[in-house]
């Protein structure tokens, strides 16, 4: 070891005792109960960032993990910003939101959701090719990540796509506290080379040859434009957290002699405290000076976004076009003048075009922008969020809406927390369209309608289309869009044109917010029942409009929502207040749904008593039997006689 201190630069040495230093201050920071929360360090693993983070150019990226302080310490030099962000302080790099696992700060990207930053670190290199820069990205992974499919997923797209990123495994032999035996089978190198990405290894024993290693694989992977993986042998030698340490305590002693800061500072022990002391008045001053700071305000953080709709109206025409149609021509005139336009998804190429058509010839348009992915939600999602961060508009497409609780962790985790949990710094624009609904035969796992586990997520919008206007009105606003969008396609509308049947006694008009809200009202007289529908469903009911006034006597006016995850309740309440009954109508199960948020939200507002009711699918599985189908569905037959039974 001694030999090997004396190769070793001085400032690589250095390098790796500040961020020991600033590690070993967060726990006695803790301790002494100045942060919140919870804390991962690196001590034992400093060399693994000197080595990879530290040999990157300004221009490259890093997305991180949980245990990512040293990798943002080598990358940004920003000791100060990391301090104040773990003290919770508005001047951190985060705002204090994100605290030890959430980082975010000269193309340094930090979540602590296993597994889910490697689609999107993914997606980030994509972007980087397509505009073809000379930019590489590490992403790093503890060997307890081995146990997330996203990371198969991505590992497959990125050699197939020839993707610049090179995944750095540190392995530490622990997930938490659980030994790697126990949980992992066959060789950690293996799995990357089953791909054909070329690996790499080094231990954090020797740093010198991990840092010519390292700068090997980096070198590597940004002169062929491929991907890489390398394995990092190493060991944390405090607990996973900021306590329980569970491990046998003589194992822990052994590489705690083994650790090379720890020989260095007893072979160059006059070299090692001088710095030692150096770094500490660095760190302490700091933190004396950050604990006087203010902390971020909740009006800084949140403020409430007042929904008000356009109480302008306009008229709606029939339009003598199936909608696939406008929605493809719509995206292929996109494609060729929105250089921002990505489209993924499965099955997606010419000339098959998407299993619905949406994606026709847009791939021999512009093939560069079209990737034909393999059966992998999670990475299709997750590569679009990488490429929404890099300055892109993806649109990913989920092939049925059953498919979304694939993509759930990198819609939920991901796409809509990176804006606030990095304190606003950055948007993430991603579009994920998905068809839904039934009415097709297709059966309970492709014929769901699951809108009401998308319409809670934070700081995303969920839009249902229709056959009410052309749907592009829509598209256009999406385009224009900050933060993420998702976007469901009812099955059944894709070939019925717009406004197809329009009757004469009944007036049709949109207002003109980004996302229109659709009136149909009586002509002459005025309505008696106020009806919610919105997507597929909403088609249904127009189609029963004469019915129900012939059958119940009740003047319906149907109200069509577009963006449902912010409803449109004054215009609702409006209506409701007028009529006196509501009725909603969703394709998806009833309990907790959409219809229940409505009803509670014009219950808050409405003045007097109001009738009201949800109608809804049964809390079944969608059978793929005709007739049973539209037994469950919310129908004709159904619908009247539950009119006649509440409202009548």
């Amino acid at each position: 070891m001694q030999s090997v201190s004396k190769t070793i630069s001085h400032r690589v040495i250095k390098d790796a005792i500040r961020i020991r230093r600033v590690e070993e201050k967060f726990l006695e920071l803790f301790s002494a109960g100045k942060l919140n929360g919870t804390v991962h360090t690196c001590v034992g693993q400093e060399f693994s960032a000197v080595a990879f983070a530290g040999q990157l150019k300004k221009k490259d990226f890093i997305f991180s993990n949980h245990r990512c302080h040293g990798h943002y310490i080598a990358f940004t030099g920003d000791i100060r910003g990391l301090l104040a962000e773990l003290l919770g302080k508005a001047s951190g790099v985060s705002g204090g939101i994100g605290s030890s696992q959430h980082l975010c700060n000269k193309n340094f990207y930090s979540n602590g959701i296993q597994g889910g930053i490697v689609p999107v670190a993914a997606g980030y290199a994509l972007g980087n090719k397509l505009r073809g820069e000379d930019a590489i990205g590490i992403v790093f992974i503890g060997d307890g990540t081995l146990g997330e499919g996203a990371l198969y997923e991505t590992m497959n797209i990125i050699s197939k796509w020839e993707i610049p990123l090179l995944i750095v495994c540190e392995n530490n032999l622990y997930a938490q506290s659980t030994p790697q035996h126990i949980n992992l089978a066959g060789d950690i190198g293996s799995r990357a080379s089953a791909f054909g990405i070329k690996t790499f290894e080094g231990d954090t024993w020797d740093p010198e040859l991990l840092i010519n290693n390292a700068q090997g694989a980096i070198d590597y992977v940004r002169s062929s434009v491929k991907p890489g993986f390398f394995l990092v042998n190493s060991y944390r030698l405090n607990a996973h957290s900021k306590g329980d340490d569970d491990r046998d305590k003589e194992e822990v002693e052994i590489y705690r002699n083994k650790d090379f800061l720890n020989v260095f500072s007893k072979e160059s022990s006059d070299y090692y405290n001088r710095y030692l002391e150096v770094i500490n008045k660095e760190i302490d001053d700091l933190v004396d000076e950050i604990l006087l700071e203010d902390e971020l305000p909740l009006e800084n953080y949140y403020k409430p976004e007042a929904v008000v709709s356009n109480n302008s109206w306009v008229g709606l025409e029939p339009v003598n076009k199936r909608q696939v149609e406008l929605l493809n021509k719509f995206f292929r005139d996109k494609i060729v003048s929105d250089d921002r336009a990505v489209f993924l998804g499965e099955d997606i190429l010419s000339p098959y075009g998407g299993a619905f058509k949406v994606t026709k010839e847009l791939s021999v348009l512009r093939p560069e922008r079209v990737f034909s992915t393999p059966i992998s939600e999670a990475a299709i999602t997750g590569i679009s969020n990488g490429l929404a961060l890099n300055g892109f508009k993806p649109l990913g497409e989920i092939m049925f809406g059953d498919f979304m609780t694939l993509a759930f962790d990198q819609i939920v985790n991901h796409a809509s927390k990176f804006h606030h949990m990095f304190n606003k710094k950055i948007n993430c624009p991603v579009v994920i369209r998905t068809p839904m609904g039934g009415r097709r035969g297709y059966g309970p796992t492709h014929s769901q309608t699951l809108d009401k586990f998308l319409v809670g997520i934070d700081n995303v919008k969920t839009v249902a289309l229709n056959t009410f206007f052309d749907p592009t009105i829509i598209y256009e606003s999406i385009f224009n869009e900050e933060h993420p969008v998702l976007v469901i396609e009812n099955k059944t509308d894709y070939g019925k044109r717009i406004l197809s049947h329009k009757y004469s006694h009944f007036v049709y008009e949109r207002n003109e917010d980004a996302y229109p809200v659709v009136r149909v009202k009586p002509a002459v007289s005025t309505p008696t029942i106020t009806i919610v529908a919105y997507g597929g469903q909403a088609d249904e009911m127009l189609s029963m409009l004469e019915a129900i006034f012939l059958e119940t006597n009740l003047k319906p006016e149907l109200i069509v929502p577009s963006l449902i995850s912010q409803l449109p309740v004054d215009i609702i309440a409006e209506s409701t207040m007028n009529t006196g009954r509501l009725l909603v109508i969703e394709e998806g199960s009833g309990y907790a749904g959409i219809g229940s948020e409505l009803l509670a939200s014009v219950a808050e507002r409405a003045e007097g008593a109001i009738k009201m009711k949800r109608i809804s699918a049964y809390p079944v599985p969608i059978p793929a039997v005709k007739s049973l189908e539209h037994a469950v569905l919310p129908g004709k037959n159904r619908i009247i006689k539950e009119i006649k039974e509440i409202f009548c």
